[in-house]
């Protein structure tokens, strides 16, 4: 009772929640304060299992601020992984249902660890009404963005969340952790955006760094790995199959025709424990928690 698991794709953690174990709300404090990196456990966010009758299995995704995610390339892989290894399925193919549609996953299994997953993601949208984003409907491709006085050349993509892929001849932490917060909170994006800086290496390769809706600065994400290779073979920038390299690693990203998805990259476990009696008397008691 009261079990997780926490695990990470590239340097993007997450903690893994089964909603049949656990004996308390998920409350936006609560979720705050479980991811919160001094107070808590620490994580970029919450994958929690829940019961579903269009898939394998369901699976919510929380964001460290509190609020829900619709997908998450890195959260999926995590996700698959901790369903092999911890009982809940003996097979290496499943599907997943999530916010954002559903997916399916592809394990890699060596000694009984999952090593790399494949998932498939889905199909990209530059449609300004599904992503959504403000104005007319439209393909919102490579469009410019006012942002701090500066004009930003943008695609807008989503991939079952909404991303804005800015393409940048450099890549500059300073300048993402400056812009970021503003670009997600646009008002074109009505339901907040994540934010790529995309730099093209070459045809099969491109690096990217990235500000996360609800989360901030990220090492890595599938999910916008997936929205640049998009917004990359949208505009011919590069070919269909991309290397997308990110701090914390890098992930093979395979564009088809009809713009569905694939996704391949390595997942590691980094522990599992039981929460203890204080911070399970405190989650249990949310107005205690002042964050």
């Amino acid at each position: 009772m009261n079990s997780y698991v926490k695990s990470h794709g590239l340097g993007n953690d997450y903690i893994v929640l089964d909603s049949v174990d656990i004996n308390f709300e998920l409350s936006e404090k609560v979720i705050r304060i479980i991811c919160h990196r001094n107070y808590g456990i620490g994580s970029d966010g919450i994958l929690l299992l829940v019961p579903t009758d269009k898939a394998d299995f369901g699976l919510k995704i929380l964001n460290p601020d509190g609020s829900e995610a619709e997908k998450s390339g890195n959260g999926l892989r995590i996700f698959a992984k901790y369903l092999y290894e911890h009982g809940h399925t003996n097979n290496k193919s499943f599907s997943i249902d999530t916010l954002g549609g559903l997916v399916s996953a592809e394990l890699e299994v060596n000694n009984n660890l999952v090593n790399f997953v494949t998932v498939e993601m889905g199909k990209a949208t530059f449609n300004s009404d599904e992503i959504p984003v403000e104005g007319e409907s439209r393909e919102v491709i490579e469009e410019e963005l006012r942002i701090n006085g500066e004009i930003l050349k943008y695609t807008a993509v989503s991939v079952g969340n909404p991303h804005c892929v800015v393409f940048v001849d450099d890549l500059n932490e300073e300048y993402l952790r400056k812009l970021g917060p503003k670009i997600e909170n646009n008002s074109i994006f009505p339901n907040r955006t994540n934010v790529q800086f995309v730099k093209v290496n070459n045809k099969n390769e491109i690096e990217i760094l990235i500000w996360e809706r609800g989360a901030g600065y990220t090492l890595a994400s599938g999910s916008s790995s997936c929205a640049a290779a998009a917004a990359c073979t949208k505009s011919n920038l590069t070919s269909n199959e991309v290397k997308v390299l990110m701090p914390g690693g890098e992930l093979d990203i395979k564009i088809r025709d009809d713009w569905s998805i694939k996704m391949r990259g390595e997942v590691e476990e980094i522990s599992s424990g039981t929460f203890s009696k204080d911070f399970l008397n405190k989650i249990q008691n949310p107005s205690t928690i002042n964050l």
